[in-house]
């Protein structure tokens, strides 16, 4: 792992790590933390459902397990923050890690549907938000506080959106967000709240510090540190993206035949339509071979077998979406005070001899 903070605990696998795995192993999935992981003891633990229902809801994990189904869904999350360091090489982003591509992993995620649980509670028709809250206290916040979010209802009722206790069929590990977290598949991990202990049903969305305030993308000419509640563009579904696994960037390898391979997400309730790889600055463009994935929420595996030339050559990869979007060419044109969502063409530089 590349560990960018101790406290709070942020780190990113390798990208050999994730190559050619469908599925992520948990002391391999990416962490992404804004505050103390906090202690919680499972058997005494509750999670408080209220606001717009007709009935307040305490439950523990027994009670989720005995009154509802469980379900399992395979969803790939990615950091709002993911490939930062491609818009910190054009221009510095102070105060925010540098996450290369390996912030984002998929897991087998075993819980029950949260539409479930609203639906036992009652959910009001005016409820158009459901916000998580979480008991970690982040500093990142002014004043320091909880952390939390929320979705639109549309989105919570949809049946992939869950309650997690497990992923890869092991229970939940505290840096994950054990005893239970929420899993919004084809959202920004940030909208997956970890540890939760309440879940509220309102008009509006969340007015927590990184709901209102952070994961927003900002003007490129905005200062952060004077940014406010509802300034810029409140991020939600993941922006079409993709990256090299495979080979490293930096790599050294022999002319001739070499295998590329890599991942490609389009969020939300989009699909992969095609990935294209180019070694000669995007002049010309090979369409590499994808695998099916393992559920519509999930990452797309894709591979391509080219003749690298001898000396430095950039292997260059961009994707497609089922409506027809790409992904932009540089990073300079998505450049962000927070560094969010770069989706610009992936890049790794590898030297043949």
């Amino acid at each position: 792992m590349v560990v960018h903070e101790r406290e709070p605990f942020n780190a990113e696998p390798l990208r050999a790590a994730l190559a050619g795995r469908q599925e992520t192993p948990v002391d391999t999935f990416y962490s992404r933390n804004h505050g103390p992981i906090p202690e919680i003891d499972p058997t005494t633990w509750r999670l408080r459902l209220g606001g717009l229902v007709a009935r307040v809801l305490e439950l523990s994990l027994k009670d989720l397990r005995a009154r509802f189904e469980e379900v399992e869904v395979v969803a790939t999350l990615q950091c709002a923050g993911n490939r930062r360091a491609g818009l910190a090489a054009v221009r510095d982003i102070p105060g925010e890690d540098p996450w290369g591509p390996g912030a984002t992993s998929t897991a087998r995620w075993s819980g029950v549907r949260l539409a479930d649980v609203l639906a036992a509670a009652g959910l009001r028709a005016q409820a158009a938000h459901i916000a998580f809250a979480a008991p970690d206290i982040s500093q990142l916040a002014d004043p320091p506080q909880p952390y939390g979010g929320s979705i639109p209802t549309t989105k919570a009722q949809g049946p992939e959106v869950l309650l997690a206790w497990a992923m890869n069929g092991r229970p939940l590990p505290p840096v994950h967000g054990g005893p239970l977290r929420a899993v919004v598949p084809g959202w920004i991990g940030a909208r997956s709240v970890k540890w939760l202990t309440s879940v509220t049903a309102q008009t509006e969305p969340s007015d927590n510090y990184f709901q209102a305030t952070a994961y927003r993308i900002l003007p490129a000419e905005a200062d952060p540190d004077h940014a406010g509640p509802g300034d810029g563009i409140s991020l939600g579904p993941i922006a079409l993206n993709c990256d090299i696994l495979s080979p490293d960037d930096g790599a050294n390898l022999s002319p001739g035949p070499a295998e590329i391979t890599g991942y490609a997400l389009a969020g939300d309730d989009r699909s992969v339509a095609r990935v294209d790889v180019s070694l000669d600055e995007g002049l010309s463009w090979r369409q590499a071979e994808l695998d099916r994935p393992d559920s519509p929420w999930t990452w797309q595996l894709w591979h391509i077998t080219l003749d690298l030339p001898a000396g430095e050559t950039q292997v260059i990869a961009r994707a497609w979406d089922c409506t027809g979007a790409v992904m932009p060419e540089s990073p300079a044109h998505l450049w962000n005070p927070k560094g969010y969502a770069n989706n610009s063409w992936a890049r790794a530089r590898v030297t043949c001899r």
